[in-house]
């Protein structure tokens, strides 16, 4: 049966009479990509229901002074992500696919002359590779408001979702540092999905979603290259979001949302101890609250004006370095006349290391980071974006010095 059904996907793709989307549903891949339509074929496979984008971000970033050393890294991550609608591609009503695969390439580290615990870049890996990110199909139901997802999937693309923090280059905004420091190899988040289902179900203004993943992604003892393992003694990592999204103005943002995160394998302290000098075991979960909506709309036009967002979350103070962390942040779209699509932001987060940790490390009480940035909207393919951050007590170790970073990130549609 399966067989059939990826027959028919091929057949659909490669013979059958197109199902045309109306023009404005597809993008105008010749404005919107340095690439343009590849002669027509962008535009031929988005009608059948499938659509290929292809991305590149590159780095370039320096530590002018204090944190480890001071000196330059040039990151990058290309990407490619193909979805499909299975129900244009094989007549599966509700159905859909997406592929997503990137690399990363370039020096390895900006954050090793920083020394910073909530990290520089968000496409900062610390390994040149490529690998699978996600891959997945959906399923959806009753007109759309129940939604099931099983393959291999990062939790990071629904859950602890801000997009008006979306905008900054440090990853705090992304998935947060305490949870981020979770698990035996980290969560299923970027840059590596782990193999699970995800379950959501919309109703009005409100929504609950679960998921459930192998509590490793990947290989521990390899970075390079995709891994799907289910070993012994894996276990599992359980995330449930339940959440507010206040329907406005189209275009005005507003979320309001609560999540717990669990793993049933227990976490092992690395760097805190017990009297004896063992490391120490324990709960590994946590949780987290979430919010952002429009602060200040321009008249006639919701999708322009001031938004700000607030992230908190918490995780066992027993077992890592970080015991809590937060953060704020504001992005206006469109600050300049004519610039509708250039962005503007400041960001603050602060990741507070636990008592035991400071106790037996010696350390200060937490590291704050703070980022100005502007993301110039140079060609519909093409953005700039200049970044400062400046990063006060690097990783809670007060032998480090603040240290001041500056750079741009070049993002382009290809």
């Amino acid at each position: 049966m399966i067989i059939k059904k990826i027959s028919a996907v091929l057949a659909a793709l490669m013979m059958s009479p197109l199902a045309v989307l109306a023009a404005d549903e597809c993008p105008n891949w010749k404005e919107s990509a340095l690439t343009g339509d590849w002669g027509g074929t962008r535009s031929t496979l988005c009608e059948k229901g499938v659509t290929v984008e292809l991305t590149h971000k590159s780095d370039l970033l320096s530590n002018f002074s204090g944190g480890v050393s001071q000196g330059s890294a040039w990151l990058m991550n290309s990407e490619i992500a193909v979805g499909m609608d299975l129900n244009k591609l094989a007549g599966l009503e509700g159905a859909s696919a997406f592929i997503q695969y990137h690399a990363q390439h370039g020096d390895l580290s900006i954050n090793e002359r920083t020394g910073s615990f909530a990290g520089v870049s968000n496409i900062e890996t610390g390994v040149n590779t490529s690998l699978f990110y996600q891959a997945w199909l959906q399923q959806n139901l009753a007109n759309d408001s129940l939604s099931l997802l099983a393959g291999l999937y990062a939790v990071d693309s629904e859950f602890y979702v801000t997009d008006t923090s979306g905008l900054f280059l440090q990853p705090p905004y992304g998935m947060s540092a305490e949870m981020a420091q979770s698990g035996r190899n980290g969560p299923p988040v970027f840059p590596m999905g782990a193999l699970g289902v995800r379950v959501k179900y919309s109703a009005a203004d409100l929504y609950v979603q679960v998921a459930l993943t192998d509590g490793v992604p990947g290989d521990p003892n390899n970075a390079n290259g995709t891994h799907i393992r289910l070993d012994k003694g894996d276990g599992t990592l359980a995330v449930a979001e339940f959440g507010l999204t206040p329907q406005g103005a189209e275009g005005a943002i507003a979320k309001a949302a609560i999540g717990l995160w669990h793993y049933t394998t227990r976490a092992v302290a690395e760097e805190i101890v017990d009297a004896n000098g063992m490391p120490l075991y324990g709960p590994d979960q946590g949780a987290y609250i979430i919010a952002e909506r429009t602060l200040m709309a321009e008249q006639g036009n919701p999708g322009q004006g001031l938004a700000g967002f607030a992230r908190f979350g918490v995780v066992n103070k027993d077992l890592y370095q970080a015991d809590w962390s937060g953060s704020l942040g504001l992005n206006y779209q469109g600050p300049l006349e004519g610039r509708d699509d250039d962005a503007v932001g400041i960001a603050v987060a602060n990741i507070h290391a636990s008592s035991k940790y400071q106790l037996l490390n010696s350390s200060d009480s937490s590291e704050t980071v703070v980022e100005l940035t502007y993301r110039a909207q140079v060609q519909p393919w093409l953005a700039v974006q200049p970044s400062v951050q400046y990063i006060s007590n690097p990783s809670m170790d007060p032998a480090l010095k603040d240290a001041v970073v500056a750079g741009v990130r070049i993002e382009a549609g290809l």
